[in-house]
């Protein structure tokens, strides 16, 4: 199936908010370019009308241009290869893909092969939730990472010692890339279920639960996050902008979670809260 590609011009701080607000309507690829940014998406699957609304609502604010055109399928690795640099938080974490060089004085590397799966580390909320896991003891913990992308998450809960890890995303291409992710990482016994929280229901409690999706997935599932977290546990969330906070720490606190952290970085916010 060939793809259709959109070369879009805008302003620096609406490079991550197309990327988030594209991926939500069907987009499964994009690259960042010195203009903005490339998305990517199967001509088949696209909502014109969708798609449009996201443009015209930024149009003016991020002084949007946008070029169309259609590409056979593409070798997705060769392009990352390309564009995608390494990614550093603070001095202890190093994600790098195959064709970056180690760097041994961070403790902690991570080595994916993104193939273009949402949660590289460049995302601003991706960013944020490492972040945050550098601040909670891992170690022989219980952790569940859903909507998992990449797997960087389940793979940063790994390099911190966690005695169990489970994984799931929606959609089959951040599947079979979570797994080759997790090969990549030592984590050959950790594989990567398909489905939403609900669907693959998950079992027991978790000491540690990381989401990181959207605003209005995460209030549509609190309840059933809350269920999964073990008193004491803790639950950090993701995915939503800075504005949003209020109404994700209100849902939360209803179904028994305090906000315990939060971080904010381009306007996107991450927050930890524990069952209480």
């Amino acid at each position: 199936m060939d793809y259709l590609e959109f070369k879009i011009s805008c302003t620096e701080p609406f490079r991550e908010i197309l990327i988030a607000e594209l991926s939500e309507v069907g987009f499964d690829s994009f690259l960042e370019t010195d203009e903005g940014i490339d998305a990517y998406i199967q001509e088949d699957l696209i909502d014109r009308e969708a798609y449009q609304e996201i443009i015209d609502r930024y149009k003016v604010a991020g002084k949007i241009e946008v070029q169309e055109g259609k590409m056979p399928k593409v070798n997705w690795n060769e392009e990352w290869e390309k564009h995608y640099d390494p990614i550093f938080v603070g001095d202890q974490v190093y994600v790098r893909a195959s064709f970056h060089e180690p760097r041994p004085e961070f403790k902690y590397e991570i080595h994916i092969n993104p193939k273009m799966s949402f949660g590289t580390g460049h995302h601003a909320t991706t960013f944020l939730m490492l972040s945050h896991q550098l601040s909670l003891d891992h170690s022989g913990k219980r952790v569940l990472d859903i909507g998992a992308g990449t797997g960087i998450l389940a793979i940063m809960a790994h390099k911190l010692e966690a005695a169990e890890i489970e994984a799931f995303d929606i959609d089959e291409w951040c599947v079979d890339n979570g797994n080759e992710n997790f090969d990549l990482n030592g984590m050959s016994k950790v594989r990567m279920g398909k489905g939403t929280v609900r669907e693959v229901n998950p079992q027991g409690e978790f000491d540690i639960v990381l989401a990181n999706i959207n605003k209005n997935v995460l209030l549509d599932e609190m309840e059933v996050y809350s269920g999964l977290v073990k008193k004491g546990g803790k639950l950090l969330l993701s995915g939503f902008y800075e504005h949003d906070i209020a109404d994700i720490q209100n849902r939360a606190s209803s179904f028994g979670l305090s906000l315990l952290a939060q971080k904010t970085k381009d306007n996107w916010a991450a927050l930890i809260f524990e069952k209480i």
